[in-house]
């Protein structure tokens, strides 16, 4: 009998999910509150409560070709970096080539799901829906995925900024901010430099007479450009973390931020942070350097108070006649569905084994996909989860000991704890090449460098040397893809295909007197070398000398 499995959620992650268990001939129902698919990628005007709400310029920070799904490479026309609706058309066309929509029930928001009382034996839930219309109804599955993901209730800490409650302009969160327009000529603070609050100050800078951008601790500031003009995040590949498994931590950061600062100054610009580059989950903007550089975004310290229309922030300054604070002070998650013991969340810490399974259930069949925060691309991570979740339900991957997961668990929270910030922000980070590793040793995908090198050398160098795409999870293993090799092979052809946007014709080259004049020196050297002992003689007969050179000269 086939085994019935429920998706709560229809963004990225609920997408990867009914998608890999039609692969392992399960049956998926996924239930979206809303009435499409896309989640927090699906931009609408009107932010709408327990939903992830985004602004309409938002763009993405992780090229096309790390943020695919492993087996349906993104058009080569796409940008590398895409707007949200382009990566919605992305997910369209996902969903109509597997045919995903018709196992989605829109309009459908999931009040609970709850162990049955004989879970110990058969593993199964009871699902309770409600539609649009108020209709309930009660479902039972054999397993649960939840997508919901952890960009849903805002994090707006009032308590820690005293007079918020005299303030005579308008303040919201991030999620609430959409367009600038209303703000032209007006004065505005932005709290936080995270992604969020970086763009949405870049943003309004635009149009503000003045944008504040506050900061407790400042922030290292990354490009999407990397060198050459490539997407920087095609640079974090296999060699990147071999070398960053050998130099210490310290060093690492060392050469990483004397890279970041050559681009400019972070000290000049008073955002120099006291923690390291690898210490914090760093901030994607390639405009922020340039706005503050042009007066229009000015750097400030924590906020100390607010009276009436004026803030003092924490060095004494004060700015007067502010119309908009904007918190972009990041999110919390919670399962309001699910009963605490199944999943406890404090301070936005859970306890899950891989960051996906509750260690402590009786049966491995319940998978949350998806609560990771990486520096990269989330929609492979994601799929990969779900790729190792299914094979779990489906009794193909056996999970350890719940011992072995606890010591896993804890293993991770005192890493964590150890490299970063101690922030809400930096409880379920995760380095997306040693992660995607991880699960994909655990599913039996993971590339094998020195089998690639000796069996299909062009292939194996361009996994070990080139950037870490999801394609590379699909060369072997269960659900391998006859496309990947392929795929690998022409991902720069897709990186570079929306640039050709024009003819260029590149000058011809003009012959360089570089190497003749360096294998010259070479050749004097060398003669000089071989003659020292009657050197004297030769330099008093000039031609003898230039016989002699010509010796060593590489013929004509």
């Amino acid at each position: 009998m086939t085994r019935r499995v429920a998706v709560v959620g229809g963004g990225s992650s609920g997408l990867a999910c009914i998608k890999c268990c039609l692969d392992e001939g399960l049956e998926p129902v996924c239930f979206e509150s809303s009435d499409d698919i896309g989640g927090l990628w699906r931009f609408k005007e009107n932010p709408e409560q327990d939903r992830a709400s985004i602004y309409h310029s938002v763009i993405i920070n992780t090229s096309k070709e790390m943020m695919c799904f492993s087996d349906f490479p993104i058009p080569a026309h796409f940008p590398n970096f895409m707007h949200n609706s382009l990566i919605m058309d992305y997910f369209r066309m996902y969903a109509d080539h597997f045919q995903l929509t018709k196992h989605i029930r829109f309009n459908t928001k999931v009040l609970q799901v709850k162990q049955r009382s004989d879970f110990s034996h058969s593993g199964q839930w009871d699902v309770e829906t409600e539609n649009k219309d108020g209709k309930k109804e009660k479902f039972i599955f054999d397993a649960v995925m939840i997508c919901i993901g952890h960009h849903c209730q805002p994090n707006m800490p009032l308590h820690d900024f005293p007079g918020i409650d005299t303030f005579k302009g308008k303040y919201f969160h991030s999620r609430d901010y959409k367009t600038p327009e209303q703000w032209r000529n007006k004065k505005a603070v932005v709290i936080g430099i995270g992604n969020s609050g970086g763009d949405i100050a870049v943003e309004l800078s635009r149009v503000t007479k003045q944008l504040y951008l506050s900061t407790r601790r400042g922030a290292w500031i990354l490009n999407r450009v990397g060198d050459n003009g490539l997407p920087l995040d095609l640079f974090f590949n296999r060699v990147l973390r071999s070398v960053q498994k050998i130099i210490p931590f310290g060093v690492f950061c060392g050469l990483a931020e004397k890279r970041l600062n050559q681009r400019f100054d972070h000290s000049l610009y008073n955002l120099k942070p006291k923690h390291r580059l690898f210490s914090q989950h760093p901030t994607v903007n390639d405009e922020l350097p340039n706005r503050i550089l042009s007066g229009t975004v000015q750097v400030k310290p924590n906020i100390c108070r607010f009276q009436g229309s004026s803030v003092e922030f924490e060095d004494g300054s004060v700015v007067e006649d502010v119309d908009l604070v904007v918190f972009a002070t990041g999110y919390k998650f919670s399962f309001p569905f699910l009963a605490s013991h199944v999943v406890s969340v404090s301070e936005n810490k859970a306890s899950l084994y891989k960051y996906v399974f509750p260690p402590e259930l009786d049966r491995p069949t319940l998978a949350i996909i998806g609560l990771v925060q990486p520096l990269g691309a989330i929609m492979p991570i994601s799929e990969m989860q779900a790729r190792w979740a299914t094979r779990v339900f489906k009794g193909c991957i056996k999970l350890p000991s719940m011992a072995s997961m606890l010591k896993d668990v804890q293993c991770k929270q005192e890493t964590m704890a150890k490299r970063y910030v101690t922030s809400q922000r930096h409880t379920i980070q995760v380095d997306y090449v040693t992660y995607m590793d991880e699960i994909a040793e655990l599913v039996g995908v993971r590339p094998s460098i020195p089998r690639l090198l000796l069996t299909d050398p062009r292939l194996g160098l361009n996994v070990f040397l080139g950037p870490s795409t999801p394609y590379q999870y699909r060369i072997r293993g269960p659900r391998k893809w006859a496309g990947a090799r392929q795929a690998i092979l022409t991902q720069w052809e897709r990186v570079a295909k929306p640039m050709q946007t024009r003819p260029c014709d590149e000058p011809k080259a003009k012959r360089s007197l570089k190497w003749p004049l360096i294998l010259s020196a070479a050749a004097v050297g060398l003669a000089a070398y071989v003659n020292r002992n009657n050197l004297s003689t030769l330099l008093q007969d000039p031609a003898a000398l230039l016989d002699r050179i010509k010796e060593y000269l590489p013929a004509q």
